[in-house]
Formats: C-alpha cells, sequence, structure tokens
C-alpha cells in the first residue's frame, strides 16, 4: 500500500469518525427520537407562532422528551364537532373523508378515530364550557373527560392610542399615569363621550376628523372583540353582570357597537393598520398586550420608529384573554406540566408578550422600552358562555 493510499484511508476513517460524533451530540441534546412521547393537542389561534417556536420545541424534547402535533381549530367548533383528528381533516383518511361527506356517525368512541390528548383554547369561556356536559338539544358533540388544566397563556384587552390623544384623555379626567404607564380610570366617561357623539375638537384635537371612537375587531364573529364587549358589560354593570343588569345594559352597548362602524374580523390586521395609518387614520384601538411586544421583537426597526408617540391604555379593571389548556390523557398531562419550564416561559413572555402568573409573571418589563406595568392586577373575571352568546345574539338581531 503506497503512501496516497494510506493517506487516503486515514482521511476517510476521520471523516467516518467526524460522522458518527456528530450524531452522537445530537443525540445528546435532544435525546433518541424513538425516547419521545407524541402529544396531540387540538389548538386554537392566536399562538401560533410561540407554539412553532424552535426553542420551545427543542426544550420539550430535550427536557421532557416529548413531541407535541398542534392541531389547528375553531373555538366554537370544539364543542360542536367530535373532538377528532378527522374533524379537521388529519389522522384517518377514510375516516376524514367521511366526515367531509356528511357522515355524522362518528365521535370520539368511534373505533379507528384519531383522538386528542388535550385541548388548548384561546378564550376562556370555551375551556369553561367544555367542561360541562354537551348540550344535546344544540347537537353539541360527546367529550372528553377533562382531568385537569387551567389558564396557561395570559394577556390583558388594552386600548392602543397616540401621545397627542392621551394627553388630551387625561386634561379630561379619563385617563390618569402613575409610574410611565397609563391606565383608563373612568371608562364609563369615555363610554358616555362615544355615545352623546362628542367630536375629538371638543376635547382639543381639531386635526382629528369626526367623533370619538374605540376601534374594535367585530365582537359577534372575533373573540378579542367578544371579550372587550364583555368588558364593557362588566364596566357598566359595577362589576356584577346578572341577568337584571346584562338587559338594562345590553341596548346601550347594541347603540354603541353601531357607533363603532366598520369593524376588522382579525387583531392583526387592526393592529397592522394603526401602525400604517397613525393618528389620524386610528387614533384608538383596542387589542391585546402581546401584539406590542411580538412588534417589537419581530420588527425592531419599526418598533423604533414608532415607540415614542405609541401610548398603551390600560383599562382599570381590564380583562384577561387567557389561553386555556385542558388534558385528557396522562400524556396531556406530560405537556401541562411542561408549560411550567421558567424557559418556556420566558421565551412566551420577551418574544411573544405572553404573561404566564395570575398577575403577570416575574418580568423584567422596562427592557421592552414602553409604559407596561409589572403587573396586572385589577381585572374583572371572564364572562359565561350564556352571557357571552346572549350579548352577541343581541348585538346581531336586538332592536
Amino acid at each position: 500500500m503506497n503512501k496516497k493510499q494510506i493517506i487516503g484511508i486515514g482521511i476517510f476513517v476521520v471523516l467516518v469518525l467526524a460522522i458518527i460524533g456528530m450524531k452522537y451530540i445530537n443525540t445528546k441534546e435532544i435525546g433518541p427520537l424513538g425516547n419521545l412521547t407524541t402529544v396531540y393537542v387540538a389548538t386554537g389561534g392566536g399562538k401560533e407562532d410561540f407554539l412553532a417556536d424552535e426553542e420551545v420545541l427543542k426544550i420539550l424534547k430535550k427536557k421532557y422528551k416529548l413531541e407535541v402535533v398542534f392541531d389547528n381549530w375553531s373555538n366554537g367548533k370544539t364543542v360542536q364537532w367530535p373532538l377528532i383528528r378527522e374533524s379537521v381533516g388529519l389522522g384517518n383518511q377514510s375516516i376524514a373523508n367521511a366526515i367531509s361527506g356528511g357522515d355524522t356517525s362518528y365521535t370520539i368512541h368511534s373505533e379507528g378515530v384519531s383522538t386528542y390528548d388535550a385541548l388548548f383554547t384561546s378564550d376562556q369561556r370555551f375551556y369553561d364550557y367544555y367542561k360541562l356536559a354537551p348540550n344535546k338539544e344544540n347537537n353539541e358533540a360527546d367529550r372528553y373527560s377533562v382531568k385537569g388544566g387551567s389558564l396557561t397563556l395570559n394577556t390583558p384587552i388594552v386600548i392602543y392610542s397616540w401621545q397627542k390623544v392621551v394627553d388630551a384623555l387625561i386634561q379630561e379626567g379619563i385617563v390618569t399615569e402613575n409610574d410611565g404607564v397609563y391606565y383608563i380610570s373612568d371608562m364609563n366617561r369615555l363610554m358616555d363621550y362615544i355615545l352623546n357623539g362628542k367630536k375629538w375638537s371638543d376635547v382639543g384635537l381639531s386635526e382629528l376628523y369626526g367623533n370619538l371612537n374605540i376601534a374594535s375587531t367585530d365582537p359577534v364573529t372575533s373573540s378579542p372583540g367578544a371579550t372587550y364587549y364583555g368588558l364593557l358589560l362588566s364596566t357598566l354593570s359595577e362589576g356584577q353582570v346578572t341577568d337584571d343588569k346584562i338587559q338594562d345594559n345590553l341596548p346601550k352597548l347594541k347603540q354603541f357597537y353601531i357607533k363603532s362602524g366598520y369593524m376588522n374580523n382579525t387583531p392583526a390586521d387592526l393592529f397592522e393598520r394603526y401602525l400604517k395609518t397613525g393618528m389620524g387614520g386610528q387614533p384608538m384601538i383596542v387589542d391585546y398586550e402581546k401584539s406590542i411586544i411580538d412588534f417589537a421583537n419581530s420588527n425592531p426597526d419599526g418598533f423604533s420608529q414608532v415607540k415614542d408617540s405609541i401610548r398603551i391604555l390600560y383599562p382599570s379593571p381590564t380583562i384577561w384573554n387567557s389561553h386555556c389548556y385542558a388534558y385528557f390523557t396522562d400524556n396531556g398531562k406530560k405537556l401541562y406540566e411542561a408549560f411550567d419550564d421558567k424557559d418556556i416561559q420566558q421565551i412566551a413572555w420577551e418574544k411573544y408578550g405572553f404573561r404566564t402568573g395570575i398577575t403577570g409573571g416575574s418580568y423584567d418589563v422596562s427592557s421592552i422600552g414602553i409604559g407596561v406595568p409589572q403587573t396586572i392586577t385589577s381585572t374583572v373575571s371572564s364572562l359565561k358562555m350564556d352571557t357571552y352568546n346572549q350579548l352577541i345574539e343581541y348585538l346581531k338581531n336586538g332592536e
């Protein structure tokens, strides 16, 4: 064997050893794929980017040995349709085709269907409602037995505005500032201004045309809009949403709804319009707190251009939009416990703006560079499904 052949063999051996070494390192990082437990979760919207985050998925694999499949579901469909993967065109394709063709005989108990380990709603009312027995008179599907779960990812309803608008509202006694955070301390007065047709010029903003208004997504078709109108109903009811107060305040909310005019169907579209059209186009909008944090991380240059003029207003009280996790199996419980991981919770806040603690978690909010409170303590409770249904039906059809 000549010298060149020996060198060639030596190089080949080194390459083989390098490949083996790389495979070993990768195995050490995330563990053998064969040891992963797959968890199937029916998932409501609003958290797709967080659940697809590479670092989050890596932690779940490496630390908890979990491979998670998040299937997209409409919140409303989780109680109307059988909560099986075939209902959304996945799993057993022969069953999925039968369901899409109109076969209504399949349930979560049917042989051959692909069941779920957990449900991850994007609204607490659907989480609470799922735990109740199905209403067969409304053709609701059979449900899994919920073994446990809770509010997992939270973000409060806020109102985004601009410096000049907020300065004017401070003069009107509607907004107060505390340690760099702005609060709507008199929501009833702001609602009265809107209902009575008060113009922007009446509060010293002659450069703005028309009447005071707060743009929101449509509560009839949008979960964020419904949550906001739930907050308005709680405010008008002074926190005690009884049957009598609901009946007294529904006509006022209907009037408020009519005066709101055109509404976007998705909060992402509304927030984009707010940023692009500025104070002249969208003086005030309703959205989630997480939107500004998500924007700051995904578009730092754009955020740096507007952060000095943007103002975040926290209604006092406000209401949580809570993404709630309910597990049906032991595998589902493993994922539920994994969401308590400090690194996952830090990613949820720093990159996507989700608070994970009861009052907001232990985060350094000062790093955002805009007025965000460390904790959210003044809140009203989420309304029950029946109350929301009554509210939405009145907004659609009530006189």
